[in-house]
């Protein structure tokens, strides 16, 4: 009866299983602690939980019978049994608790041998890491039972103890109450997609930690962990409809880690290690995004200052020719030659060489146009006027330095001057800009269109069908959502509506077979449709078995995808 109560929260709720489903306590509901890596993600067999701890861990249901699952989200797990429900949800980010049927045989075990001593201590099922870092314990009686994380024995075990006397239902029904802020829809499988992009926006939202002090995002609790620049502005996108006060936090923690000298790291961890290089310039554009659902000035004002000191470090530090066109950061890793770009292994840095980029430079002429917006909404005219005249600077060298007469497209430019020819989605982020010429938008449509280069049968991808590199490997092909998502906005800025909605139907039904096949949310996808996901290539070939801590493979339950697929949801009911 308590599960039926349950459902009635909200119909057509997340109800797949599978391997490498997040699974972990919000910060959107309190305290979370990622050091602690006490996060887990489903298991391949019936609904066991690895933990990764620093040694993972295993809770396993064993001799369980077969059930229906009813819910599956981020921080709960509803299965249904002729015998009783299984019931998993995280009370808090140390303590996990739930029900299972008397007949079921619960085991926690380290998943290596050399993981730890497990012991029983009373009623307890205890695992005590060898190195003494932490430890997790299972406690039950009749029906319920807890999990929990310590730093010590003791420690996990009064957690346990405490979790043991919770009302389970009450606290499943409050990890539900983020999913009202979600919009009806009238295709029910719709709908279960977009609560399932709502439970991974959850999940990898965090809250306050060292010194990151307000509330701030992840790509994903696993692997990634760190928070992330331009992923930090995505997740805003979606947040913005559910709660756009956390979503400012998520902005203002990003720029919380601006240097002395303006640049904003790509990555930030809770102990202050950051990276040494930045990342797409969106922070202007998520700024005002925000404000729009806020109208609180107050944010614009403390966001200002930052955002002009960083654009202007962008301007000083990535135009070595000075011509108002940027250029990204080149590695010496062949398997990453532009992380600062945020498209890795992109083919168009294949040669390592430095070019003026396409999309550093639409970025910055659209962040230099929303600061424009911001300083005029302060009352800031001269400021405004002096990054609009900016904004328009850059997107005339655009318009006259990058732009291919002859293939109807824009491309990265060498120093010399030659354009580079390799035909990649950042091509078409012109459309984004104002003042665009109606030809180019056109010429850009045709392209978009052609089977030859991008309409594959997932559009778009990274790069062009047409290109040697094409494959399944990060940026050398797959789809991104986070790029189809600019050029579905571009598209719309430009009055293409019809191509636009077309785009984003086709993204959404991307991610919905692969979603129903796995139950995750994919970080990319094979435009060509030939392999799932699973199959993809990531900086090399995949791994047979699933496993993230021998080869990261493709990121399952991955932020921006989740958000930006809810985006597109929403905007099309």
């Amino acid at each position: 009866m308590k599960s039926k109560t349950l459902m009635q929260v909200r119909r057509n709720m997340p109800n797949l299983w599978m391997e490498g489903a997040l699974f972990a306590f919000s910060g959107y509901d309190g305290r979370t602690h990622s050091s602690s890596r006490f996060v887990a993600t489903a298991g391949a067999d019936d609904y066991s939980l690895l933990f990764h701890t620093p040694k993972r861990r295993w809770l396993e249901f064993q001799a369980i019978p077969p059930g229906n699952v009813q819910i599956a989200t981020g921080d709960v797990l509803l299965v249904d049994h002729e015998e009783g429900p299984l019931l998993a949800v995280f009370q808090s980010w140390h303590t996990l608790v739930g029900t299972a049927p008397a007949t079921v045989d619960m085991q926690l075990r380290f998943e290596e041998e050399d993981g730890g001593e497990v012991r029983r201590e009373n009623a307890f099922l205890v695992t005590e890491s060898a190195d003494g870092q932490d430890a997790v314990v299972l406690l039950r009686h009749e029906d319920r039972w807890a999990l929990a994380y310590g730093s010590r024995v003791e420690e996990a075990a009064e957690r346990a103890v405490k979790g043991l006397a919770s009302d389970v239902w009450n606290e499943a029904e409050d990890r539900m109450q983020f999913y009202r802020h979600a919009p009806r829809l009238e295709d029910p499988l719709k709908e279960r997609l977009l609560l399932k992009c709502f439970s991974v926006m959850k999940v990898n939202t965090l809250a306050a930690e060292g010194v990151i002090h307000q509330h701030w995002s992840t790509p994903d609790r696993v692997p990634h962990q760190a928070m992330w620049l331009w992923d930090s502005v995505f997740h805003t996108f979606a947040m913005n409809r559910v709660d756009p006060a956390i979503a400012w936090h998520f902005l203002k923690s990003v720029l919380d880690t601006q240097q002395e000298d303006g640049m904003i790291p790509h990555t930030t961890k809770v102990d202050g290690s950051s990276s040494n290089m930045t990342q797409p310039p969106v922070l202007a554009w998520g700024v005002w995004e925000n404000y729009l659902h806020t109208r609180r000035k107050d944010d614009l004002r403390y966001a200002l200052p930052r955002l002009v000191h960083y654009l202007s470090w962008d301007i000083a530090n990535r135009d070595s020719n000075c011509n108002e066109l940027l250029e990204w950061m080149i590695e010496g890793n062949p398997l990453c030659r532009s992380g600062e770009s945020g498209m890795d292994n992109s083919p168009r840095f294949d040669r390592a060489a430095l070019l003026d980029a396409v999309d550093f430079s639409v970025f910055v002429a659209q962040d230099a146009h929303y600061i424009g917006r911001i300083a005029d909404e302060v009352g800031d005219i001269e400021l405004a006027n002096e990054w609009k005249r900016k904004a328009a600077n850059v997107r005339a060298q655009i318009h006259s330095s990058l732009w291919d007469e002859k293939e109807g497209f824009y491309f990265d430019r060498d120093m010399d001057g030659s354009l580079s020819g390799v035909k990649a989605v950042s091509g078409f982020l012109p459309l984004l800009l104002d003042g665009l010429p109606p030809e180019h938008a056109q010429r850009l449509v045709s392209l978009l269109q052609d089977p030859n280069h991008f309409q594959t049968k997932f559009p778009i991808p990274t790069t062009a069908a047409s290109e040697a590199e094409y494959g399944t490997d990060m940026w050398r092909g797959p789809v991104w959502l986070n790029t189809n998502y600019l050029v579905y906005i571009g598209l719309k800025r430009q009055g293409r509506e019809e191509e636009a909605d077309r785009l984003a139907r086709q993204t959404i039904e991307m991610v919905q077979k692969y979603y129903e096949r796995f139950g995750v949310i994919f970080e990319y996808f094979d435009s060509s449709d030939r392999v799932p996901p699973i199959a993809c290539d990531r900086k090399g070939p995949p791994s047979a078995l699933y496993d993230i801590r021998k080869k990261m493979d493709v990121v399952r339950d991955f932020h921006w995808s989740a958000a930006l697929t809810a985006c597109m949801l929403m905007e099309l009911t």
